[in-house]
């Protein structure tokens, strides 16, 4: 049986008495997409920012890729290669679009060479960005924010990427292209954590998922198990 690429053991986070993430364990095989869906407040944003180092951990601990990462600051999970696009997108909107894809590759030290390379893969899975490279990120629209958020993090070369919400506010047909290249870059060999508020669309893409209510994980098995599980059809998917 493969290693997980991240082992997280009894996860939890307080924000003062409140318990937002209650002792859960995830377990992220490589090169497979998995996701986690549940209601707003349910504690999904909370668990990313805890894996990427960006609130506290009340207890548990994390494993990436074969080290222990529970305590490392925030730069350093970066650098190890967990990457997370914040839900919101965070674009920096007085810097142009290579601006912000050239600060992504920040934490690397492989050279000029590779990172030009990966901004020329970035450009061929969103073409887009190369027209607007020299436009400043806050006169794109909100997919193609998106669309810069992703090739950021990607010129980061992570292991794992961590994606928040990526659909929020986006055009139907925008969102069918966001998932389409984190199929087609995950095809590619790169795992994928995914927090997704469109359930039908973040368990039709994932390998394996993950249910969270009020902190705690619920449910877990195949995307297209879950997909079929009743409590899940008649929670989130109107069934």
């Amino acid at each position: 049986m493969t290693a997980p690429l991240l082992d997280v053991k009894g996860l939890a986070v307080r924000y003062g008495h409140v318990e937002a993430v209650n002792g859960i364990d995830l377990h992220l095989a490589p090169g497979r997409i998995t996701t986690l869906v549940g209601a707003n407040g349910a504690g999904k944003s909370t668990t990313l920012l805890a894996l990427s180092g960006l609130v506290a951990k009340a207890a548990g601990r994390v494993q990436f890729d074969g080290t222990d990462i529970t305590a490392l600051p925030p730069h350093r999970i970066v650098a190890s290669g967990l990457v997370q696009v914040a839900e919101g997108r965070a674009t920096l909107t007085t810097l142009t679009v290579r601006e912000n894809l050239d600060l992504g590759g920040y934490t690397r030290r492989d050279g000029a060479a590779a990172r030009a390379a990966d901004l020329e893969k970035v450009y061929t899975l969103f073409p887009r960005l190369k027209e607007r490279e020299h436009g400043l990120a806050g006169n794109l629209s909100g997919g193609e924010q998106q669309m810069l958020a992703i090739g950021r993090a990607l010129m980061a070369r992570p292991k794992l990427l961590l994606l928040d919400e990526p659909s929020m506010g986006l055009a139907p047909i925008i969102v069918q292209d966001i998932f389409r290249t984190l199929r087609e870059i995950n095809r590619e060999g790169l795992t994928i954590f995914l927090v997704e508020q469109n359930v039908r669309q973040a368990l039709k893409i994932a390998d394996h998922a993950y249910v969270l209510e009020n902190g705690r994980i619920v449910l877990e098995g195949s995307g297209a198990l879950l997909l079929n599980e009743p409590k899940v059809q008649a929670a989130y998917l109107g069934g």
